[in-house]
């Protein structure tokens, strides 16, 4: 008889960056050695970088062989239907000690053509971001093609970028063609389509340890770039306690800020998995008899067949995300 499945945690897949910081230990709590980590993958089918469960009967099964074996029983029928056996979202913790490299993601279409991937629409949630700090996201006015590869060929291409200083909880919503940098001082939680393909445009003329540049993506990027983009990428949201605070809902996914003080009941009526990421304080999710804590950093898989379940905690908030 097949086991049941049951809320699942992952070890987390550490990146080392040539932006990265210390901030995933010293803010996150992540055991980690090294002082460039720049990204922790809390969840994620990527080819090569499958995540691994580090909880209960199905410790050190991948993600990739769960959704093998379960199918719509992990992620739903529908989603099943859409994605087979590619698990569609991708969960990040990012910390950027440094400017990352302006660049931005292909939609659909041409990830599948140039890549054989999924397109890469995104969103960031502020962890925590020094004084002043800022990301850049999208042109400061209107730009077209010829303008962009001026600036561009001149290196003078930060000049015509928007520019938002950022705090805690500030979110936004990356979509494919928004060209985009985390600034220094900045870390983020980023839910993803399944996707690592990104274009860089602009390295701020930075080598590596050999005095090497990192390679640029410009061909590429010309027509992956929407240069008719509206400038609505600040997502507002409400904070309402023991609440589902919608922040954003597009085709890939919908994320909620759920802040949790006492017991919040839920029931899953979205036929999908839900994804709970811990952005501050604690809290323990009790399914079929079974407790599971979450604490900050930290992130959990509840199976689309789990259908109900409760939430309990003390001043923890969590992003609730699912397809």
């Amino acid at each position: 008889m097949k086991p049941e499945l049951y809320i699942l945690k992952f070890n987390p897949i550490f990146k080392e960056r040539i932006w990265g910081g210390t901030k995933l230990t010293t803010y996150l709590g992540k055991s980690i050695s090294g002082n460039t980590i720049g990204e922790s993958w809390e969840l994620s089918d990527v080819d090569g970088d499958t995540s691994i469960v580090s909880n209960g009967h199905f410790k050190g099964t991948t993600l990739k062989e769960l959704l093998v074996g379960f199918k719509e029983e992990l992620i739903g029928k529908k989603n099943y239907q859409v994605f087979g056996d590619k698990f569609p979202l991708l969960i990040k913790f990012i910390d950027a000690k440094n400017d990352l490299s302006i660049q931005l993601h292909p939609n659909n279409k041409l990830a599948k053509e140039r890549h054989d991937s999924f397109g890469k629409t995104e969103m960031w949630y502020v962890l925590q971001a020094d004084k002043d700090a800022s990301i850049i996201i999208d042109f400061k006015e209107n730009t077209n093609k010829e303008r962009y590869l001026k600036h561009l060929n001149n290196g003078t291409l930060p000049r015509i970028m928007n520019v938002e200083k950022v705090k805690e909880g500030d979110t936004f919503f990356i979509e494919v063609g928004r060209v985009h940098a985390i600034g220094a001082g900045v870390m983020v939680a980023e839910i993803q389509q399944t996707s690592d393909i990104t274009y860089r445009v602009y390295d701020w003329d930075r080598v590596d340890a050999d005095g090497k540049s990192r390679d640029l993506h410009t061909e590429l990027a010309i027509d992956a770039i929407d240069f008719d983009m509206d400038n609505d990428f600040k997502v507002t949201y409400s904070t309402h306690e023991n609440e589902l605070n919608e922040m954003i809902s597009c085709n890939y996914f919908t994320t909620n800020y759920v802040p949790i003080n006492g017991v919040f009941g839920k029931v899953n009526m979205h036929d999908s998995f839900i994804i709970y990421i811990c952005v501050e304080g604690s809290a323990q999710i009790e399914a079929n008899g079974k407790l599971e804590m979450i604490k900050k950093g930290e992130t959990v898989l509840v199976p689309a067949t789990i259908d109900s379940f409760s939430i309990s905690g003390e001043n923890a908030t969590l992003l609730e995300v699912y397809v």
